[in-house]
């Protein structure tokens, strides 16, 4: 009876031990890099400007997410954060961030982008672009170690393309700024219309002639210039805009000399994200965004969380923080992710463009989600959003 006893409290003694020093273990260190623009762009209507945070407070989000998954796989995350100053080198904050981490989320306009992707070719490391929507990103300038959470203009100009036709308004009106970033989404925008039948009856280009828009452009004079500069033109059944630099779209809905809706860059917008979604959960995410940041979750919070979410997706299925087994999966056939939109999103092997449906928002309501109903496609009907694998351009390396 006594041996018993003894080797009795032994076996416990060893499994107690064995207990304690499993809870003691390290845990696996995840960190994720944010590096963005210290600058935030300003936007035509005063209720609509971006916060300070824009982007980041998305990605300290997915951070908490991810370590509520890590705490029962003793994985932790953290976020270093990089804002770059006007005229700061990006290539030096990349390397600095690349140093410490494989994995940066990048909100930087296309050419930082480009440069801060080259810094890093040879080493285990991703770029995970958040905010550059330009499609010569996925195609002509792709890059093996950059992942495109961000849709591509063309995605977001389909997207409305398709549920314009659903509707029935075939006939296009197409305003365009007079910047570049305004002439590549109307290229977008042409393309989709091409693509899907909706015939421009008419392009006009809005010329940007500089001074304060909003104290140089008072409701009166907007209220006589924007009718005559719309009038005579052909029938047509949707006015679409393109207008990326914010000088003119906010000011056309209910103006226009013919009354007819405005979409593209005002009115009816397509977007990754939008304060009023609600469906597939959503609600639950918003709640939790606006306890943390004290305001609603914007299409560039979202991107950023996604971002951070598809590494602590990598790291829970491989049980692994190495940077390269995590690169892989997430390149891999078996990686998805949920980003309550209704449908689990994956990676374009082709360009690593993430797949995903777009918002059409008027600004307080969710009016529809592309892909429509009907737009049809042999793999995924998310591929009739943007350049398919058959149109691209694209050669990784």
């Amino acid at each position: 009876m006594i041996r018993w006893l003894i080797g009795a409290i032994g076996l416990a003694a060893l499994a107690t031990s064995g207990v304690t020093s499993a809870v003691a273990a390290e845990p696996t260190e995840i960190a994720i890099g944010y590096l963005g623009r210290a600058t935030v762009p300003q936007t035509l209507s005063p209720v609509e400007q971006p916060a300070p945070d824009d982007g980041l407070a998305g990605a300290h989000l997915a951070i908490e997410d991810n370590n509520t998954t890590g705490k029962f796989l003793n994985q932790h995350f953290t976020l270093m954060e990089h804002r770059l100053k006007d005229g700061e080198d990006v290539v030096a904050a990349v390397n600095d961030l690349g140093a410490k981490t494989g994995f940066i989320l990048a909100d930087l306009p296309a050419d930082a982008l480009l440069k801060a992707a080259d810094a890093l070719r040879g080493r285990d490391a991703i770029l995970l672009n958040v905010g550059a929507i330009d499609d010569s990103l996925r195609e002509q300038d792709c890059r093996a170690n950059v992942v495109h959470v961000a849709p591509t203009r063309s995605m977001l100009a389909d997207a409305l393309a398709q549920y314009l036709i659903w509707k029935q308004w075939k006939r296009w009106l197409l305003v365009a700024g007079s910047h570049d970033n305004d002439k590549l989404f109307a290229d977008a925008l042409r393309r989709a219309a091409t693509k899907f039948g909706a015939k421009i009856v008419e392009e006009r280009t809005f010329e940007d002639t500089g001074g304060a828009r909003r104290t140089d452009s008072g409701v009166t004079l907007i209220q006589r210039q924007i009718p005559v500069f719309t009038q005579k033109a052909p029938a047509y059944d949707v006015l679409v805009a393109a207008d990326e630099s914010e000088v003119f779209a906010s000011y056309l809905p209910y103006r226009t000399w013919d009354p007819r809706p405005v979409a593209g860059s005002a009115g009816l917008k397509p977007t990754s994200w939008d304060p009023a979604q609600d469906q597939w959960g959503a609600t639950q995410l918003q709640n939790r965004f606006v306890r943390l940041a004290s305001r609603r979750m914007s299409a560039l919070d979202m991107q950023a969380w996604t971002g951070v979410r598809m590494i602590g997706e990598a790291a829970s299925r491989t049980n692994s923080g190495d940077a390269k087994t995590l690169l892989n999966f997430v390149k891999g056939p078996n990686f998805s992710i949920a980003a309550f939109k209704g449908t689990r999103l994956t990676l374009r092997d082709w360009n690593l463009q993430l797949r995903q449906p777009i918002l059409l928002s008027d600004g307080r309501m969710i009016v529809s989600v592309s892909p429509q109903e009907g737009f049809l496609h042999q793999v995924s009907e998310l591929d009739t959003l943007g350049i398919d694998r058959p149109e691209t351009k694209c050669k990784l390396q």
